[in-house]
């Protein structure tokens, strides 16, 4: 029993430690990211519509696997910045408010309208399209460079060392984008005859991404080391 009580204690106090608050923000952010509609998901919309949902997973497991790529890359270079020059760490908070704010922009720019094609996408094996969506993950620099303007600002425990908590935010991201794009694929069918029935989908999801991109610009400037 009193094993069982220094057990528990030991679990909530580490978990205090990790800063809830902040973990919960970057996984609803996440989450409203993984939904806004964009490269990805899109891809993974029409696999599973043209080819069947288990092409949707493949195509998923191939995205999300090349985002460890990305992270690993960001937890070592951006942990060094952050260890050696505090004004190097500033720099690099405004560099991701400003591409933030710029991605707020794009998508203000641009159509809401959602186009989804299915004679678009030829008929490939699920290996295939596991390494296509690998591929296009890891050569899109837009990737890397979304990361180091997101993850920095998401730091979450004064416990942990820098390059543990790149790895903690990029595996939620990893985790919470692979279940958004699971249900998309589980609701394929669903949701693009939703799209192609109602015009404000996009409007709405347009918005919301607008949103979250200021937000998170927002919350990066007035955020502490």
């Amino acid at each position: 029993m009193h094993f069982t009580r220094e057990f528990v204690h030991f679990i909530t106090t580490k978990i205090f430690k990790l800063n809830l608050e902040i973990l919960t923000a970057f996984v609803g952010a996440t989450a409203v990211l993984a939904m806004s509609p964009g490269p990805d998901n899109i891809y993974v919309l029409t696999q599973s519509i043209s080819n069947g949902k288990k092409y949707g997973f493949a195509t998923i497991a191939g995205l999300i696997s090349g985002c460890l790529i990305h992270i690993t890359l960001l937890a070592f270079g951006v942990s060094a910045i952050i260890k050696e020059n505090n004004t190097l760490f500033f720099t690099l908070k405004i560099f991701g408010a400003m591409y933030l704010l710029f991605l707020a922009f794009q998508v203000f720019r641009s159509s809401s309208n959602i186009k989804i094609s299915e004679s678009g996408s030829s008929k490939k094996g699920l290996i295939q399209l596991f390494k296509q969506g690998f591929v296009m993950n890891v050569l899109n620099p837009k990737v890397s460079i979304f990361f180091l303007a997101f993850f920095p600002g998401f730091l979450f425990s004064q416990e942990l060392s820098t390059t543990t908590q790149f790895y903690v935010l990029g595996f939620l991201f990893m985790l919470v984008s692979a279940l958004i794009f699971a249900v998309i694929v589980l609701l394929s069918d669903l949701i693009s005859k939703y799209i192609r029935t109602n015009n404000n989908v996009g409007l709405f999801l347009k918005w919301l991404q607008i949103i979250v991109f200021v937000g998170i610009a927002v919350y990066l400037l007035l955020s502490d080391k």
